[in-house]
C-alpha cells in the first residue's frame, strides 16, 4: 500500500467492492510493461507485430461491440440537473451510485486489479493533476502507460499528499473459477456506463475496454473533468491540437486548433509545410490546457504523454509524421493484420495487399466489399516517438492563434478572423460539419454543431462553460490575447470536387494568420470577419484558378441568411441560459448582413 490514507482507504474500499483476485501497483518501468506485454501475446488477447517491421509493437483486437466511445452511456452526474446543462447524459448520484456500486460488485473476480498512479501533464509541473485508474484491464495499463506519465514518481507524491482524481474502471467480465478469459471482455451495451462525478473529481467507467470509454485519463479526466474544475480555478481545458511554427526569419510562434472529429486536426498538428523555409512541430495533436499568466498572454500544454490517433486515411500523402511516429513502441487495435505480420488500413497504401486478416480475425481478400479494418482502428504511441516533437513540448507555451474548423462543403470560407475575442467566442460557438450521405441520417445536408469541437467533452452546463470564455477574456485584453480565426479546408466545387489541395499547402493560411496576428497582412472586412486580400495571399508555385480561389473565399449572402437561421434554430439549445456574449454577437451579425 501507499502512505497516502485517503489512497489507501479507497484502494481497499475497491478491493472490497470488486473481490480481484491479484492487486497490483503499476511502478511504470519498462520491464513491466515488457512483461505484461508478453503475457497479453502468451494469452491471446495481443499479436506481437514482425519485430524487424515493427519493433516492440502489439495488435489489439475488440469486441464487434466495444469500437468507439459510447456518447449515449456517458454521464454527467451532479446533484444538480442545471449543471449537467442540455448537452450532457444526466442521472443525479443518488440514482447512479448504486446502480454501478451493483454492477462493480465482484466484477473483477479471477482478474487483476492494477493500480496506475499517472499524471496529466509534466510531473510535479504547476499545470499538471494527478490521478489514479483503478483497472482489470491489460490493454488499459499497456495504453496508459504510453498515454501518461506513470508510476513511482507519482506515487512519491502522492505519500506526500497530493491529491488525485479517483478513476474506476472494469471491463466488466467477472471470470468464474476455470472459466476461460475472452480476447476482449466486456460487457453488453445496456451495461456499459462512462460516468463522471465533478462534484467528487471522480470518473467511475464500466463494461467498455476501449479507448476514451477506459483510457480515464485522456477524455474523462482531460476533458470532462479538467473542463470543470478549469471552470473553478480559472483557466481552460479544451479539446485543441498545439503547433509551433517557426518562419523563414526564425520567428517562432505557436498556435492551437480546434476542429470536430474526421476535420484534420492530427493531419495539422503534424503538417510538412510546402512553403520553402516554414518549419511545423507539433507539442500535441489533441488536448490543451490553457492559463492566462501574469504577462497577460494565453499558455498552452498539452497534458497528454502519447498519441492516440485514428489509422484510417493515414498515409503518406496525408500525414507521412504519423507514419514515422508508428514506426515502432506502438500499440494498434482493430487494424487489419498482413500475412508478413504487420498492420493495414484504409488508405496506407493505393492497392490493398491480397490476402489479410481482418480486425475480427478472418480471412480477407481483395476485391471484398467489406473494408478489412474497423473505421476507428487506432493507433497508441509516445510522444517522443514523432519525429517533430517541440523541444518545448512540456513546457507552457504562449499561443498567438486560436483556430476552429469544420467540414462545410459551401458557406464557410477557407479562412477569417473574427474582429475581436468576443466574435471569437461566438465563432467557436456555432463551429460544427455537415452531415453527409457517408451516414444514414434524415439530415444529410444539415449542420451539426459541434461547439469549440467539445460537445461530448463539456464536463457541465454548456452556457456556463461558454460564459467561463468570457471569464478568460475579462483576465486579459484584446491585445494581449490569441486572435482568433475559422478555417474550412472542405469547400467543395460545383462537381462536389474539393478546392482547396490542403494538407502541406495549408502552411499558405498560416502564414497569413500568424502575419494577422502582427496586424500586418491585408484583409478585406466581411460581415463574418476579415479575410485575406487575395491579392497578397502567398499562392506561389500553387496552380488554383481564380475562380476557385473566389469561391474559396466568397461570403453569399443568401447562404449566410440560411446560417443564421440555422444558429437562430441551434441557440434554442440553452432556452432561457443563451449567454448575453453570444446573444450579442448574433445580433452584430444580423446587422452586419442587415438582416
Amino acid at each position: 500500500m501507499t502512505k497516502n490514507v485517503s489512497l489507501n482507504d479507497w484502494i481497499t474500499e475497491i478491493q472490497t467492492l470488486c473481490t480481484p483476485d491479484n492487486v497490483v501497483i503499476w511502478n511504470g518501468t519498462q520491464k513491466e510493461y515488457n512483461d505484461l506485454a508478453e503475457d497479453c501475446v502468451n494469452n491471446g488477447k495481443a499479436i506481437r507485430l514482425n519485430p524487424k517491421k515493427r519493433p516492440n509493437s502489439l495488435l489489439f483486437r475488440s469486441h464487434p461491440s466495444d469500437v468507439a466511445r459510447v456518447e449515449k452511456r456517458t454521464f454527467i452526474s451532479t446533484t444538480k440537473k442545471y449543471d449537467a446543462g442540455p448537452t450532457n447524459n444526466w442521472v443525479s448520484p443518488s440514482k447512479l451510485k448504486p446502480i454501478m456500486t451493483g454492477l462493480f460488485r465482484n466484477s473483477m473476480a479471477g482478474r487483476t486489479m492494477y493500480i496506475i498512479p499517472f499524471s496529466m501533464g509534466p510531473i510535479g509541473h504547476e499545470f499538471s493533476k494527478i490521478g489514479v485508474e483503478i483497472s482489470d484491464s491489460p490493454y488499459v495499463v499497456l495504453n496508459m502507460h504510453i498515454m501518461t506519465r506513470t508510476g513511482s514518481r507519482i506515487l512519491d507524491m502522492l505519500n506526500n499528499g497530493s491529491e488525485f482524481v479517483k478513476c474506476l474502471h472494469s471491463v466488466g467480465y467477472p471470470l468464474k473459477p476455470g472459466q476461460i478469459d475472452p480476447a476482449w471482455p466486456c460487457a453488453p451495451m445496456e451495461d456499459k456506463y462512462i460516468s463522471h462525478f465533478p462534484e467528487d473529481n471522480m470518473i467511475w467507467s464500466y463494461g467498455s475496454g476501449y479507448g476514451g470509454n477506459a483510457l480515464l485519463g485522456k477524455k474523462c479526466f482531460a476533458l470532462r473533468i479538467a473542463s470543470n474544475q478549469a471552470r473553478n480555478e480559472g483557466w481552460l481545458a479544451e479539446h485543441m491540437l498545439i503547433l509551433k511554427l517557426t518562419d523563414p526569419k526564425g520567428n517562432i510562434n505557436y498556435i492551437t486548433g480546434a476542429f470536430p472529429s474526421a476535420c484534420g486536426k492530427t493531419n495539422l498538428a503534424m503538417i510538412n509545410p510546402s512553403l520553402e523555409g516554414w518549419k511545423a512541430e507539433t507539442c500535441g495533436d489533441d488536448i490543451a490546457w490553457m492559463r492566462v499568466q501574469n504577462d497577460g498572454r494565453l499558455y498552452a500544454i498539452n497534458p497528454e504523454n502519447g498519441f492516440f490517433g485514428v489509422t484510417s486515411g493515414t498515409s503518406e500523402k496525408s500525414n507521412p509524421v504519423a507514419l514515422a511516429t508508428v514506426k515502432d513502441n506502438t500499440i494498434f487495435t482493430n487494424a487489419a493484420l498482413t500475412d508478413d505480420m504487420d498492420v493495414w488500413w484504409e488508405d496506407l497504401t493505393e492497392e490493398a495487399p491480397n490476402h489479410l486478416i481482418d480486425w475480427k480475425g478472418k480471412d480477407w481478400y481483395r476485391g471484398s466489399d467489406i473494408r478489412p479494418d474497423h473505421p476507428n482502428a487506432r493507433f497508441t504511441s509516445p510522444l517522443t516517438n514523432c519525429p517533430i516533437l517541440a523541444k518545448e513540448y512540456e513546457e507552457p507555451v504562449p499561443i498567438s492563434a486560436i483556430l476552429f474548423g469544420g467540414r462545410r462543403p459551401t458557406t464557410i470560407p477557407l479562412i477569417h478572423q473574427s474582429y475581436d475575442f468576443l466574435h471569437g467566442i461566438f465563432i467557436g460557438s456555432i463551429m460544427g460539419s455537415q452531415i453527409t450521405a457517408a451516414a444514414i441520417d434524415a439530415n444529410i445536408g444539415k449542420v451539426r454543431r459541434d461547439p469549440f469541437a467539445m460537445l461530448p467533452f463539456i464536463g457541465y452546463n454548456i452556457a456556463d462553460y461558454i460564459n467561463h470564455w468570457l471569464d478568460i477574456y475579462h483576465q486579459s485584453t484584446d491585445a494581449l490575447l490569441p486572435k482568433i480565426f475559422f478555417v474550412n479546408w472542405f469547400r467543395r466545387d460545383e462537381n462536389n470536387k474539393y478546392i482547396w489541395p490542403g494538407f502541406g499547402e495549408n502552411s499558405r493560411i498560416l502564414k497569413w494568420i500568424l502575419e494577422r496576428t502582427k496586424d500586418y497582412a491585408n484583409y478585406k472586412p466581411t460581415p463574418i470577419g476579415m479575410i485575406p486580400d487575395v491579392a497578397r495571399l502567398d499562392l506561389s508555385n500553387l496552380k488554383i484558378s481564380k475562380g476557385a480561389l473566389d469561391t474559396l473565399f466568397e461570403v453569399n449572402r443568401d447562404a449566410w441568411t440560411e446560417e443564421i437561421n440555422s444558429i437562430d434554430e441551434y441557440y434554442k439549445i440553452y432556452k432561457d441560459t443563451l449567454p448575453n456574449v453570444l446573444k450579442n454577437q448574433l445580433h452584430l451579425l444580423k446587422e452586419r448582413f442587415k438582416i
